[in-house]
C-alpha cells in the first residue's frame, strides 16, 4: 500500500471520528437521586442531556452554568422541608450567566422556599411541558436573563397572592430580562401570571410572540396582559412606573358587561368592532338573546360600531329571555256523527264465520256422497 493510499485512509478515518465525537460528547447522562443528579450536571459536557429515572427529592439550590437538557421523562422533582441555600439563592433551578442555557422538558418542579426556576444575568431557561406549583415566591424568574415558554403550566405559586412569572432584574444583574411566549401557558390562578416586579432594579424588560405562539402577552397602556388564542384576557398586571416594556404586541382592552359577568378582550388599536365579534366572546343562558350593545349600565345610549376602538372601551349587553311556549293539541272534532262501527274487531269475527260455514257444507256434502253409495 503506498503512502498515498495510506494518507487517504488516514485522513477518513480522522474526518469520521471528529463526526462522530460531538455525539458522543453530547450523549445522554442518567440521575436518580439528588447526589447522580448533582455529579452529572458537574461532569457533562456542554451540550448534554440528562433524564431523570425516577422522582427526586433535592434540599439545596441546583446552580447551572453551561448548556444542558434536564428531561424530567414526566417524573417530579420536590423540594425537601429541610432546605440549605446557597449564598443567598433558594431557587430550585437556576440557570447563571450568559453561557448557561437550560432546557427543562417532560418534569414537575414541586415546593420551595422561592422560585421553581430562574435564568440569571443573561442566562436562558427553556420550558417545554414543564409544570411548576408550590413555590412561595414565584414560578419563574427571568432575573436579568431570557425565559422561553414552549409548554408550561403553572399551579399556585407565590405567598398569598400569585406570582406565576416574575420579570425582574436584580441589583447586581447587568442584563435586562426578555420573556419569549412560544406556545402554551396553562395555569390555575388568574392572579399575576406575567408579573413585572416593582423593586425598582427593573428598568428595561423585552417580551416577544412567536408567531405560532397560542398563548401571547401584550401590552395594553400600562399592563402587560396574557390572551389565550382567541384573544381572551386571562390576566393583567400593572407595570411600576420606572419600568419600559418593549413588547412587540400592542393592543386595547373591550370590557363587556354581561349582567354580573364581565368578560375582557384584546383588539387592536384603531380597529373597528363587531357586535357579532362582541357575542362569540360571551356566553349566554338558556333561552338568553342579546338586545342591543350599550354605553351605559341603564341601556340608554346604544355602542355605535362605526367608530374605531382607540383607547381601552367598555361595552354593555343588554340581555332578555325569550319565553318558549308550548304549542296547543287540536282536540279531536265529532261533526254529530255517531260512529256505530264496533270497536271489537268485528271483520275478524265475520272472516272466521264464513271460512266455518264453508268447512261444515264441504262435510255435509261428503257424508251424503256415503250414504248415497250405501
Amino acid at each position: 500500500m503506498n503512502k498515498t493510499i495510506k494518507f487517504i485512509l488516514f485522513f477518513i478515518v480522522t474526518a469520521i471520528f471528529a463526526i462522530m465525537l460531538p455525539n458522543y460528547s453530547k450523549a445522554a447522562t442518567t440521575a436518580h437521586d439528588e447526589e447522580s443528579l448533582n455529579s452529572v450536571i458537574s461532569s457533562a459536557d456542554s451540550g448534554a442531556t440528562i433524564t431523570l429515572q425516577n422522582d427526586i427529592t433535592v434540599t439545596k439550590p441546583i446552580v447551572i452554568a453551561k448548556e444542558l437538557t434536564i428531561d424530567g421523562n414526566g417524573h417530579n422533582v420536590v423540594g425537601s422541608k429541610d432546605w440549605t441555600s446557597t449564598s443567598g439563592n433558594q431557587t430550585m433551578f437556576t440557570a447563571q450567566f450568559s453561557a448557561a442555557k437550560l432546557t427543562l422538558k417532560n418534569i414537575q418542579l414541586k415546593n420551595g422556599p422561592k422560585y421553581g426556576v430562574q435564568s440569571y444575568d443573561g442566562a436562558t431557561v427553556i420550558l417545554d411541558n414543564v409544570s411548576i406549583s408550590g413555590f412561595k415566591y414565584g414560578g419563574v424568574l427571568a432575573n436579568g436573563g431570557n425565559v422561553e415558554v414552549k409548554r408550561l403550566h403553572l399551579g399556585k405559586n407565590g405567598t398569598g397572592a400569585n406570582n406565576g412569572i416574575e420579570i425582574d432584574k436584580g441589583a447586581s444583574a447587568t442584563n435586562n430580562p426578555t420573556l419569549v411566549m412560544n406556545g402554551v401557558l396553562t395555569t390555575e390562578s388568574n392572579e399575576n401570571v406575567v408579573r413585572p416586579a416593582e423593586n425598582g432594579h427593573l428598568t428595561d424588560f423585552t417580551i416577544t410572540n412567536t408567531p405560532d405562539t397560542t398563548n401571547k402577552v401584550v401590552l395594553s397602556g400600562n399592563k402587560v396582559v396574557l390572551t389565550d388564542k382567541n384573544n381572551n384576557v386571562i390576566s393583567e398586571t400593572t407595570i411600576p412606573d420606572k419600568a419600559t416594556p418593549n413588547v412587540d404586541v400592542k393592543q386595547l382592552i373591550v370590557t363587556i358587561f354581561v349582567n354580573d359577568v364581565t368578560y375582557k378582550i384584546t383588539v387592536n388599536s384603531g380597529e373597528k368592532i363587531t357586535a357579532d365579534l362582541l357575542k362569540t366572546h360571551i356566553k349566554l343562558g338558556e333561552n338568553q338573546v342579546v338586545d342591543g350593545f350599550y354605553t351605559d349600565a341603564n341601556f340608554a345610549n346604544a355602542f355605535d360600531f362605526n367608530n374605531p376602538i382607540t383607547a381601552d372601551t367598555t361595552v354593555y349587553a343588554k340581555i332578555s329571555k325569550v319565553e318558549t311556549t308550548i304549542p296547543e293539541t287540536t282536540p279531536e272534532v265529532n261533526n254529530g256523527v255517531k260512529d256505530e262501527t264496533p270497536k271489537t274487531g268485528v271483520q275478524n269475527y265475520l272472516g272466521i264465520a264464513v271460512l266455518t260455514i264453508l268447512f261444515s257444507v264441504i262435510a255435509i256434502a261428503t257424508i251424503n256422497k256415503k250414504n248415497i253409495k250405501g
